[in-house]
């Protein structure tokens, strides 16, 4: 057993210190496990230019992509089928376009409902974000998306911001 002198608690504090920080690796660790991995979502960029189909499930995402591109992406007749970002390459005149199928997002996505927020952090990421809507209510989805991506920073069809930064002859 060690003694508590001034010799010792710098190393008895460090060792303190290590096993509340592994104890907090221990917890972290069991609770990422409750909500099921993140695979898929974190794809390379390769090609020119990044595009991303984004829609509400069952839309036709993963059709579109499986009819431009040679990839397979899982279609079947209930939602929720593309778990994971599914990528894909069309060459259109001489550049490489990859294209992702991203999973369906649903209202409350900004509010990470439905693996939301990864969704749109990797739409966040590409050149291009193309809209895939339901025939039977095109508008209705159309402005509910937006108002997702819009509440996770990303403004469709609008110009960036006029950000003017002028040198100052003195003072802040």
């Amino acid at each position: 057993r060690t003694q508590k002198n001034k010799a010792t608690m710098t190393h008895i504090c460090a060792l303190k210190a290590r096993l509340a920080q592994l104890k907090r690796e221990l917890i972290a660790s069991e609770s990422k496990k409750g909500g099921g991995k993140g695979e898929g979502f974190d794809v390379q960029k390769t090609g020119d230019a990044r595009i991303g189909f984004i829609g509400f499930p069952s839309v036709g995402k993963s059709t579109l992509l499986s009819k431009m591109t040679s990839t397979h992406s899982e279609v079947a007749a209930y939602e929720f089928t593309t778990l994971t970002c599914v990528p894909g390459v069309v060459n259109y005149r001489g550049a490489k376009l990859q294209m992702l199928d991203l999973p369906g997002i649903i209202e409350g996505a900004k509010d990470g409902k439905g693996r939301g927020r990864q969704v749109i952090a990797v739409a966040r990421t590409c050149s291009l974000i193309l809209i895939v809507l339901d025939i039977a209510k095109p508008l209705q989805h159309k402005l509910i998306i937006e108002r997702e991506l819009d509440g996770f920073g990303i403004r469709l069809n609008k110009s960036p911001p006029d950000i003017v930064i002028r040198k100052k002859d003195r003072g802040g």
